[in-house]
């Protein structure tokens, strides 16, 4: 038996993609930039996939800007904006403290050039609240970056709410919405945005491949220099057969929302009930709504949520501990210590996240398997205490 629910940390790549990939490898392989014509099939297929991503995220092709993934497009969101607009003499910019690392050290990054930035605290509930960015805007303030939908809780922010304090205010608004896209409607015009993150691989769609959306007229210095591709905003020639990947992936993503995210839900729900009445001491962390439809966050009393993982490794099943990106360390998760829960929580938290293959037996078998391991596993913590 094996069965993955992790899907947050990555997807496998949908049947069409793939495909389409493989076929790009063979037959469109020519540099976008050539102005012969395998260089202008391969330049028609990119802007074919270019479109699809326009269309899932609501903006226009024009404004799209493939990357390697989502934390090269956060960087890019992040550092180009500052670089850009470093001149106008605002030099504060703001997150959240429960984003994805690839906001948070950037920042870190930024501190260390002379920038001042905040990072807005959050409750149990995982949520930011407007009131809060609302104290910590000033006229100094560039840029805020608050993710759409939380990797490790899937809590979904009130981005329009936000975004819209931070227009007041001069700032500009990025969201990292890699966890969101594809799940639940992300459309950047009603979200009210200015820069927006998306990974391919958290769709169905290949690894080393996204996107940045660029409000059009929204200054943004380039992070990667060199040649004139993607209308000089990322130099290098492009990931072609990725990019054609991410497109297709996107199609599929846009296609199947509105049944998979329903079905998802209702998954999601059974497992979380089945383990809150089959497990005693666990608790979701977060709020339950509004978050993604595949995704949460339980924490097991008295259990050491790195011996859960193996021990359900051993029988089968894939889950985490948070983000993929944090995994192989022991440190606790930053977004359960943002949210003010005690250490040992921090540390005794699995986050399960479910995908388009995942079935009722799935989640049966795993409701069933766990009571026996928790047990057994605090039967031991009792012995060693």
């Amino acid at each position: 038996m094996r069965i993955y629910l992790d899907h947050n940390a990555t997807t496998p790549v949908a049947p069409p993609v793939r495909e389409a990939v493989a076929r790009a490898l063979d037959e469109q392989f020519g540099n976008p930039s050539s102005v012969h014509f395998f260089g202008q099939q391969a330049k028609a297929a990119l802007d074919e996939a270019r479109s699809a991503v326009a269309e899932l995220v609501g903006g226009d092709p024009g404004e799209i800007v493939f990357t390697s993934g989502g934390t090269e497009s956060d960087n890019m969101a992040i550092r180009g904006a500052a670089e850009a607009l470093e001149s106008t003499g605002r030099r504060h910019i703001i997150a959240s403290a429960i984003e994805h690392e690839a906001v948070l050290n950037t920042l870190k990054a930024l501190a260390r050039r002379g920038w001042r930035t905040t990072l807005l605290k959050v409750d149990a509930s995982g949520i930011v609240s407007p009131e809060t960015l609302r104290e910590a805007l000033t006229d100094d303030t560039l840029l805020v970056s608050v993710m759409h939908a939380n990797n490790e809780i899937g809590t979904v922010q009130p981005i329009r709410e936000l975004a819209a304090l931070a227009h007041e205010r001069g700032a500009l608004f990025h969201t990292d919405a890699v966890q969101s896209t594809a799940k639940i409607p992300v459309d950047v015009r009603v979200l009210g945005v200015d820069l927006l993150s998306i990974s391919a691989h958290k769709f169905y769609g290949p690894k080393g491949v996204g996107a940045l959306w660029i409000r059009r007229g929204t200054r943004l210095a380039s992070v990667v220099t060199g040649g004139k591709q993607e209308r000089n905003r990322r130099a290098g020639t492009e990931n072609t057969p990725g990019i054609i990947g991410l497109g297709v992936a996107a199609r599929l993503g846009l296609a199947k929302m509105a049944t998979d995210g329903p079905r998802l839900a209702i998954l999601r729900d059974r497992l979380e009930d089945g383990i809150l009445n089959r497990v005693s001491r666990t608790v979701i962390n977060g709020a339950r709504a509004p978050r993604v439809p595949n995704t949460t966050n339980i924490s097991f009393d008295h259990v050491e949520a790195e011996s859960l993982l193996i021990a359900l490794d051993l029988e089968g099943v894939a889950v985490s501990t948070g983000s993929a990106c944090s995994s192989g360390t022991l440190e606790p998760s930053h977004v359960l210590r943002a949210m003010g829960f005690p250490p040992h929580r921090t540390q005794n938290s699995l986050r399960f996240s479910l995908g388009a293959a995942n079935t009722e037996a799935d989640i049966d078998a795993v409701v069933e398997l766990l009571p026996g391991i928790v047990e057994k596993l605090r039967g031991l913590t009792r012995k060693v205490g």
